[in-house]
């Protein structure tokens, strides 16, 4: 099983460069940053691409209902990031999420060539979905039971559509400490009050903290994360730290590197 690791896109540049550096010099997958309304995911990946060569790059997703298509392809193209390397992740809460994310994967291959399109992928429908036409699909706040559930149905829309099954990638949240913990348990609180991610806890019947990984120590990281060993074909650590400074985040890259 592959590891990636994930920030905040708005963290400090420097943490993003340094990051990005130890990531790759630990043998990490992939890099990726996500898509907030108060920042662009696309720049703050671009600082990522500059200081690495074969870390695959990922943004972990932009809403279409938010940012269109034609934007994003822009956005790629003005911040020169490399499409052999980049996973570009889209998504769209309801209404017309499943309408707005085949159409928007289309439009993204016609303007972007080869890229290769990740999709959110929370309910059956999308999981579905997400197997029919996807690169690949993008689990968040899930455990590695329901995980392998989603799974399933991402391959069985994969058969109906006569394809091979996107890689499975799934965002593990990760903490190390009780400061760290703390920020961890606002932050899935925080979830916990959207509709969408209401509805997807209740589904699995468990608390959005209870889909994370909040270690002691850093030596208890990798162990816990073995968990998931066989689910997909990725594990992207999601970095929650007390502070957000730079030596918390590679002490975060450092434990969970992969085995």
């Amino acid at each position: 099983m592959r590891h990636g690791f994930a920030l905040f896109a708005g963290i400090d540049q420097d943490i993003i460069r340094a990051s990005a550096r130890e990531a790759e010099s630990l043998g990490y997958a992939s890099f990726w940053v996500n898509h907030p309304g108060s920042t662009d995911g696309l720049a703050s990946l671009a600082v990522a691409a500059r200081e690495t060569r074969r870390l695959a790059l990922g943004v972990g997703v932009i809403p279409l209902h938010t940012r269109n298509p034609e934007s994003i392809a822009q956005g790629v193209r003005a911040h020169a990031l490399p499409t052999d390397r980049l996973l570009l992740g889209v998504g769209s809460p309801n209404p017309g999420s499943l309408a707005r994310v085949r159409e928007g994967v289309a439009a993204l291959r016609s303007q972007l060539g080869g890229v290769r399109v990740i999709v959110a992928a929370l309910g059956p429908k999308m999981c579905r979905l997400a197997g029919e036409i996807a690169d690949g699909v993008l689990f968040n706040w899930l455990t590695p039971e329901y995980a392998r559930a989603s799974a399933d149905l991402v391959r069985a829309g994969a058969a109906a559509a006569r394809r091979q099954p996107p890689t499975l990638y799934a965002y593990i949240r990760v903490a190390i400490g009780p400061e760290a913990h703390d920020r961890l348990l606002s932050e899935a609180n925080r979830y916990g009050g959207v509709p969408a991610y209401a509805a997807h806890f209740e589904r699995m019947g468990i608390k959005p903290v209870e889909t994370a990984i909040a270690a002691p120590s850093a030596d208890a990281v990798r162990p816990a994360l073995r968990k998931w060993d066989g689910v997909v074909d990725e594990v992207v650590i999601r970095a929650i730290t007390g502070k957000d400074t730079t030596e918390e985040n590679l002490a975060l890259i450092r434990a969970a590197k992969p085995e």
